[in-house]
């Protein structure tokens, strides 16, 4: 068969993915190694875990769906089993923390990072792959722990460059809410699916603002793109209640408490809920948490349906540019709370746990926006081959460089055209070539081009510039490892 009728794959990623190359994962890598330091000095231990899981074991409580087998990349095992790739961090910790339950400490303090897997429509900047990073307690009751995970959210983001006064650790707690939806008439197994509904309107409220929300909370919305979104049917009074919750956010933390009293009423689980908050608010004083890191704030719901308490969620508060060029705050770049009922799932006895999860990208982009991402980008030191017969004394020199904690790499590419070795050195923003040619070699010497000066010299700096510090010097081959060191770090 001829090359033509061949038919090849395309070389592109699927929808709703993308590739990272070298300087984003170093970036990533460099911020994640600040927020998990501030894990361990908490006491959490690191944990990973499979990347695939069954169906039954992630269950049904994924993000904007009410079946199981959607929004997750499932395939069918053996004709047993469904599998699939995690969509969070969380239910897998949930089937760890049962599997090993007789082997792990009480409680089990852990943090795990890595990719996710969520099929669901992909947008600008929303992805079908994508980083997050967890840290959670198992098997402790007190709400001291959920104030412990908040203080270390504040800690965590400020570790990794979000300067103190950017952002906010907002806190609120799902049981007043399922108080405010037993006044609401809400309550019952009845109108599981209603609560449902209700609960990821109230989490869009940012992005919805009250109109939007308030068309969810009744028959439903329609988006720019034609899509229907159906609400939960609540009646006008009912929607008034739900609405109410939503704005009950005061000047203090007291008063916000205050007010959530009220709209509870005689609710007792949503009187349970105003009163962990007030615990919530009195731990975090207690260790120098004030107002300015972490408040009271009805506005946080968390959409995943597993959520059983205190519920948090950190937003960046400062602005950016949308594409557009509209002014708007940065929002939310981490939430979490507390699901007792998850690993019950699997021993049948209550469990308790509560943890936060990051998502890394949108960190990331954040540290951008801020001017925050201070990763080396420098290359490896690149060393030239002039002449392919003498290749063992050019890895030589590599080998001297790497033993002397250098990076430095040989050129392996065809070495018939020098230029495109300094194009190849260029590309990897190396900041020095070596250079050994055939004279070179048999005066005892080798030649290192400054290539970040060279850059600079070619254009814009002056003679008495270049005088100072040529781009290029020749020096004795013993004397390799001192060059490059002295020309990397001239200070």
């Amino acid at each position: 068969m001829s090359d033509a009728k061949i038919r090849r794959p395309r070389a592109e990623t699927p929808k709703g993915f993308r590739d990272y190359f070298g300087a984003e994962v170093t970036t990533r890598k460099a911020m994640l190694d600040k927020i998990t330091a501030v894990y361990h000095r908490y006491g959490f231990d690191p944990l990973e875990t499979s990347a695939v899981e069954t169906v039954e074991s992630l269950g049904k409580f994924l993000p904007d769906v009410d079946r199981p087998n959607e929004g997750v990349f499932a395939w069918k095992e053996d004709d047993t089993d469904w599998l699939a790739l995690r969509y969070d961090l969380t239910a897998p910790l949930a089937r760890v923390a049962a599997q090993f339950r007789n082997d792990l400490p009480s409680p089990y303090r852990r943090y795990a990072m890595g990719p996710v897997w969520r099929n669901e429509k992909p947008g600008p900047g929303r992805f079908r792959q994508f980083y997050q990073c967890d840290a959670d307690t198992v098997g402790a009751p007190s709400v001291a722990a959920d104030a412990e995970i908040c203080a270390m959210l504040a800690d965590a983001l400020e570790a990794a460059g979000i300067d103190r006064g950017d952002y906010v650790v907002k806190v609120n707690n799902r049981k007043v809410l399922n108080g405010v939806m037993e006044v609401a008439g809400l309550s019952g197994d009845d109108k599981e699916a209603e609560r449902g509904i209700v609960l990821r309107a109230i989490d869009k409220i940012d992005r919805l603002g009250p109109e939007g929300v308030r068309a969810l909370l009744g028959e439903g919305r329609r988006d720019e793109s034609g899509d229907f979104t159906k609400g939960a049917g609540l009646n006008a009074e009912q929607a008034n209640v739900v609405m109410g919750f939503t704005t009950a956010k005061r000047e203090t933390g007291a008063d916000t408490v205050a007010r959530l009293r009220e709209l509870v009423g005689s609710s007792s689980i949503g009187l349970e809920g105003v009163d962990e908050l007030e615990q919530i608010a009195a731990l975090l004083a207690a260790q120098g948490y004030g107002p300015d890191r972490i408040v009271i704030d009805p506005g946080v719901v968390r959409g995943l349906g597993y959520y059983t308490g205190p519920v948090y969620e950190a937003e960046l508060t400062f602005e950016i540019l949308d594409e557009k060029g509209r002014k708007r705050q940065f929002g939310s770049v981490a939430g979490g709370g507390r699901y007792d009922d998850l690993v019950k799932r699997f021993t049948g006895q209550s469990v308790p746990a509560t943890g936060v999860s990051i998502g890394v990208d949108r960190l990331l982009a954040a540290l951008h926006a801020k001017g925050r991402l201070t990763t080396d980008t420098t290359g490896p030191v690149i060393v030239t081959v002039m002449d392919r017969d003498r290749m063992a004394d050019y890895m030589g020199m590599v080998g001297e460089l790497r033993a002397a904690g250098i990076r430095a790499e040989c050129y392996l590419g065809n070495p018939k055209n020098f230029g495109n070795q300094l194009k190849y050195a260029d590309k990897r923003h190396s900041p020095i070539a070596i250079i050994q040619g055939g004279n070179e070699a048999a005066a005892g010497t080798v030649i290192l081009k400054d290539l970040v000066l060279g850059a600079q010299i070619a254009q814009n700096a002056t003679l008495e510039e270049w005088k100072d510090r040529p781009a290029q010097v020749e020096v004795p081959r013993a004397d390799l490892v001192a060059a490059v060191r002295r020309m990397l770090d001239p200070n």
